[in-house]
């Protein structure tokens, strides 16, 4: 790869008032700009990536980065969408944009402001990254998807409501550290293992606890190729990036297994010439708790059905075998559709160059990330290392 992070900027996550789409994406744009010490004149291209569907009135957003700067006009703009790995579709774009050589500089925004979407729409909206000529009618919208999956899974493998209230627990307990976060509260295992007034069930096994959060925010990077980023500040470079793209029905495949997520994990991991092992940390994609667990074994980190054993046993706490999710993940953290992957890759990009603050892994080398549209239908894997 022969392209790097040399600045990010963060919003912070959660009901944002006051703020717009345009308000979110021109003031993340401006800062990581100014945290890799460039200025506009310096970018030679940029990506956006803004999922929508539904969520904004404005479409067509991809000019909106040139907001930040009237010195980014006539510069080359794309928004990309990849459901909920639109972030992690627009960093891709600007890898590949340096690979290619055709950009020197990429600044590559997420953005998505959702809060101010009726309940009903909000719901209607996400159910679109799912297949609906099997799933458009099923009960509590996408968690209705992640509901359906967990069932699955509590009747091949037995019931899981202890590991998925450890992973919620966790990544609770991890995002009150994280200024950025939309939830800075450690809610206890035992409020996300019982059913409650304040955590019902919301699909399946699921309850409130086990499901992402509605959120507004966004995320900017700043991509160098290596030798522009070895004469600036900072250099986190992009050790392996995969893409891999599956079927949307999931009749067509076996739900349990994220192949794509497999898939993607074994080709990064080769590529970079590393081990599971090998890493620091990981940020995966937890939409719902769920998620995260059949994660652990599509990535290796557990066999097939025991992905209740890493966590249980806080192999993946953050002072565990490998730290799943020190931000907070998607749980904590929130999850701001268009923004959620160049987030991962801004915060796997802070804990490396030790700017984590309260999150910070201690001598963190090597980050993982997991990101993924859809019912793992689109996978993006990176493994990022400083090298400056």
């Amino acid at each position: 790869m022969t392209a790097c992070i040399v600045g990010w900027a963060h919003s912070r996550f959660g009901k944002l008032e006051g703020e717009t789409l345009e308000s979110l994406i021109v003031g993340v744009a401006r800062d990581a700009l100014a945290h890799a010490g460039i200025g506009p004149d310096d970018v030679d291209e940029i990506v956006l990536g803004h999922f929508n569907a539904g969520f904004s009135a404005q479409d067509f957003t991809a000019s909106l980065v040139l907001q930040a700067d009237d010195r980014l006009r006539f510069k080359p703009a794309t928004r990309v969408e990849n459901a909920c790995a639109t972030g992690s579709a627009a960093v891709r774009q600007g890898i590949r944009s340096i690979d290619a050589r055709a950009s020197r500089i990429v600044l590559v925004v997420g953005a998505e402001q959702m809060t101010t979407t009726p309940g009903p729409e909000i719901g209607r909206n996400l159910l679109r990254a799912s297949y609906l000529p099997e799933d458009g009618d099923i009960p509590a919208g996408f968690a209705g998807v992640f509901g359906k999956i967990a069932d699955a899974y509590f009747q091949r493998y037995g019931d899981q409501s202890d590991a998925l209230a450890a992973i919620a627990a966790k990544n609770h307990k991890n995002g009150v550290d994280n200024p950025y976060a939309q939830m800075r509260k450690d809610l206890g295992y035992d409020f996300c293992r019982q059913e409650s007034e304040k955590n019902p069930f919301v699909a399946g096994p699921l309850k409130r606890t086990d499901c992402s959060l509605v959120s507004d925010g966004a995320a900017a990077i700043v991509l160098a190729d290596t030798s522009t980023a070895l004469s600036m500040k900072r250099a986190v470079a992009f050790r392996a990036n995969e893409h891999v793209q599956d079927f949307l029905p999931m009749s067509k495949r076996d739900i349990l297994l994220f192949e794509g997520c497999e898939q993607g994990w074994t080709r990064a991991l080769k590529s970079a010439g590393v081990t599971l092992d090998d890493l620091s940390f990981v940020e995966t994609h937890d939409c719902f708790t769920i998620a995260e667990l059949i994660e652990y074994e599509a990535m290796g980190l557990a066999k097939r059905g025991e992905g209740a054993k890493v966590v249980l046993e806080g192999q993946t706490a953050k002072d565990g075998r490998l730290p799943v999710n020190p931000s907070g993940g998607l749980k904590a953290k929130g999850h701001p559709i268009g923004a959620t992957g160049v987030s991962m890759h801004a915060l796997t990009a802070m804990q490396l160059t030790g700017d984590a603050g309260g999150i910070q892994v201690p001598n963190a080398k090597l980050g993982g990330i997991f990101n993924m549209g859809g019912a793992a239908v689109a996978n993006y894997v990176s493994i990022l290392e400083r090298i400056k």
